[in-house]
């Protein structure tokens, strides 16, 4: 039999805050579940009686727990407990509790069917829904609890791989750097180079996290320099013949630093700094032709080439960004994929070559 809520306390237990919502037709008897829980130190709850107002009250509160009489008007328990169960994301723990007057198997194996956690048989006896509750509501609160510590351990784990990834970039910018130093000690022109790939990479259709990958591994495109002395690389005058042969090796040397690695950035690295002086003509210096060259080679040629001209070198003074485009226009198909060089004049049409100084 059921006692009046101000005989019956659990004494010296605490209970867990948690918000709970009580759905039942019969005003009296919510009242009463409402006053039993109240005068044993949980919150005051919502109750709702009709049950087509219970979804939109579940949706508004966002309660803790949800008991729910089984047998009311319009929406039984079964249809109810599958709506809300329904809004309530998968593998989130928020206890549904029926109230019943039928305690049959059938009817136990509907309710769990229908998403419901716990059941009592009515009339419920006040101790045993007292604690039922207060059971269900620290369980509720020790899934609260967790997952909390799951975020902020997924944040400490976000903030870590932040933290590792930049300094992975730091430590490849001062590698590129150190290739570039003595005919480029600003590292500009491997910052530039990787801005305009990236960018040139997402206008050939490539994802973003590939083009900004390839914007990443570009930066050391020229690695293979440390191997060039300079008396070649920091000459004012044009190149003579077994000069420039000098300074070939520089594309297999830096493949040569880079290989072997797990990285993906490293792997493609790899690939940039040995292919980016092919020709799509196959005048190159491998002789691979047109779509044998890797993509990520043949747009960072451009990317390169396109700075060099636009740049001073010890050999020349830099050439304004119109010149330059209309030469990348000029060997489509010669030096250069049509293709990426088609990318190239997209980005000048929208006025992004402009701001790579920036």
């Amino acid at each position: 039999m059921s006692l009046p809520p101000s005989t019956l306390r659990l004494e010296g237990q605490r209970v867990e805050e948690g918000k709970v919502l009580i759905v039942d037709d019969e005003a009296a008897a919510a009242t009463l579940l409402s006053r039993t829980l109240q005068s044993n130190g949980f919150p005051p709850p919502v109750v709702i009686n009709d049950p087509r107002l219970a979804l939109s009250a579940f949706l508004e509160h966002k309660p803790d727990l949800v008991v729910l009489d089984l047998i009311m008007p319009h929406l039984d328990g079964y249809t109810l407990a599958r709506q809300i169960r329904s809004r309530i994301p998968a593998g989130t723990f928020l206890p549904i509790l029926v109230l019943t007057g039928d305690g049959s198997r059938e009817t136990k194996r509907k309710l769990l069917a229908a998403g419901a956690d716990d059941f009592l048989t009515k009339p419920y006896d006040t101790l045993e829904i007292l604690l039922r509750i207060r059971r269900l509501l620290e369980t509720r609160t020790l899934y609260l609890r967790l997952e909390a510590h799951n975020q902020a351990l997924d944040e400490m784990v976000r903030q870590r791989t932040r933290e590792l990834e930049e300094a992975r970039d730091e430590i490849l910018e001062r590698l590129a750097l150190a290739a570039e130093y003595r005919d480029d000690n600003t590292a500009r022109h491997t910052q530039r180079v990787g801005l305009l790939s990236e960018k040139l990479a997402l206008a050939c259709g490539l994802p973003a996290e590939e083009a900004k990958l390839m914007g990443k591994a570009a930066i050391l495109h020229d690695l293979g320099k440390v191997g060039v002395t300079d008396a070649v690389l920091r000459k004012p005058g044009q190149l003579r013949p077994e000069e420039f042969e000098a300074i070939k090796p520089h594309t297999v040397i830096g493949a040569g630093i880079l290989a072997g690695s797990r990285s993906r950035l490293l792997q493609l690295a790899e690939v940039i700094a040995l292919y980016h002086h092919e020709r799509w003509d196959g005048k190159g210096y491998a002789g691979l032709t047109g779509e044998a060259i890797p993509l990520a080679a043949r747009i960072v040629a451009l990317a390169d080439a396109f700075d060099a001209m636009t740049h001073p070198r010890p050999y020349r003074a830099a050439g304004t960004l119109e010149d330059a485009v209309q030469e990348c226009k000029a060997q489509s198909g010669k030096q250069f994929d049509p293709a990426v060089v088609e990318a190239l004049l997209e980005l000048h049409a929208r006025g992004e070559l402009a701001g790579l100084e920036e």
